[in-house]
């Protein structure tokens, strides 16, 4: 009688399991799906190779959770801060990507030897400098800055877009249980099948696509010049890592910059980078798009993110998987980025709620500068040709999210020095 009530538990235990692992894998296909269309942006952007821009996507972010302790639940993408640099660089260099990849790697290891002077002088000194009224801010124009992208991606067929975003949302609101956590998967299926319908899904790259192939990886090369343009760019994008990192907090519910601490996210993004430098990839940045998903699911688990890495290093050498993922329409994705970046906005504005911070005359200065700028200088270049922001060299100059945090910080610091 015993041996049975121990194999039956035992029995149990394996389907509870197996359940468990399979709602992991689509939650992880999920997370794939979200980051993939950004991720291959970036290389067909700067004539990089898409293969190896996943491989490099999925090791960066299993780099980034073994320096983490696997704590956070973020996934690493194609960095879209270095596509005007890199775009520089090849055509000073004549198309020779290797130049560009030695640039990014040097941006690396500003990155590590930045996180080491962090963990040496402690992160309550930075977070002091980074009250709600300066974080929420910076968190909706994150958001805000990139629904644009979402808008332009929708508009190339506002229907498309429309049914995929309806779906989605419908599930996320109305759905029950595993299936309210599906919303983003069941609203690109539904939209790939009515894309299909209509007849704007070109399934050709597939049939012509090899099963698989090994991505042409490539080594870097160095020059001053190419380093001297593109490694300053990390000055732009680290104020841009601790927004993605207190965002990712925010939405789990957890401080990340105090544990596993800043210093360790600054390590995880550079060494990151680093490899992806090494290997002919783009430089690696934390994604927005899965901290949407994140917002969404309600579902934390970092072994998610670190399964759905695994599936974007198997994409880089399984072709045909690669090419079929290539073949959602961009509407498709343009409809779910919607969505993925309000949830994001909407998380910079909690965080203004929830920490109570008192609209005084002080904060809502800092507020307004911050969203003014960060928003706003966009809007000026397209229609003035003027940038807002600090040169850097010739090519490059801090502006939009980057220049609006530094005002933002600096102004706050200035406003509330006697503040506890």
């Amino acid at each position: 009688m015993t041996d049975n009530v121990l194999r039956s538990d035992s029995k149990l235990e394996k389907e509870i399991s197996l359940k468990s692992s399979s709602r992991k894998v689509v939650l992880a296909l999920q997370h794939l799906i979200a980051m993939f269309g950004a991720t291959v942006l970036v290389p067909m952007l700067t004539g990089l190779n898409p293969s190896i821009a996943l491989f490099s996507a999925g090791m960066g972010t299993l780099i980034f959770h073994l320096c983490t302790k696997g704590k956070v639940p973020v996934f690493l993408g194609s960095s879209f801060a270095f596509i005007p640099v890199v775009i520089t660089v090849n055509k000073l260099y004549n198309g020779d990507f290797s130049y560009a990849q030695g640039g990014m790697l040097v941006a690396g290891l500003i990155y590590v030897i930045v996180s080491l002077l962090i963990k040496k002088i402690g992160v309550e000194k930075i977070q002091k400098f980074l009250p709600s009224q300066v974080v929420g801010p910076m968190i909706i124009v994150i958001g805000m800055n990139l629904i644009p992208t979402a808008f332009g991606m929708a508009s190339n067929n506002f229907m498309v877009a429309a049914i995929t975003l309806a779906t989605a949302l419908l599930v996320n609101f109305k759905g029950k249980g595993f299936f309210k956590q599906l919303a983003i998967l069941t609203g690109v299926i539904v939209g790939y099948i009515v894309s299909y319908k209509i007849g704007i899904v070109d399934m050709s790259i597939v049939k012509e696509s090899p099963f698989i192939s090994l991505p042409p990886f490539n080594a870097p090369k160095f020059d001053f010049g190419a380093i001297a343009i593109i490694a300053p760019v990390v000055l732009a994008v680290f104020m841009e890592h601790i927004g993605d990192i207190t965002t990712n907090g925010q939405v789990v519910g957890k401080n990340f910059i105090e544990d596993p601490g800043l210093n360790r996210t600054l390590l995880g993004d550079g060494l990151a980078t680093i490899a992806a430098s090494l290997i002919g990839g783009p430089a690696n940045t934390t994604y927005g798009e899965n901290t949407g998903v994140l917002a969404i699911t309600k579902n934390y688990d970092p072994s998610i993110l670190r399964l759905a890495a695994v599936f974007a290093i198997a994409l880089g050498f399984v072709s045909k998987v690669g090419a079929f993922l290539n073949t959602i329409p961009v509407p498709v994705m343009g409809g779910i980025s919607i969505m993925l970046f309000s949830m994001i906005s909407l998380v910079g504005v909690q965080t203004i709620k929830n920490n109570k911070v008192e609209f005084n005359t002080k904060n809502i200065i800092v507020m307004v500068t911050i969203l003014v700028l960060g928003l706003g200088s966009s809007i000026v270049e397209k229609k003035f040709g003027i940038t807002i922001g600090i040169p850097v060299t010739k090519t490059v100059k801090i502006s939009g999210l980057s220049f609006a945090a530094i005002v933002g910080v600096a102004l706050n610091a200035v406003l509330n020095k006697n503040e506890k």
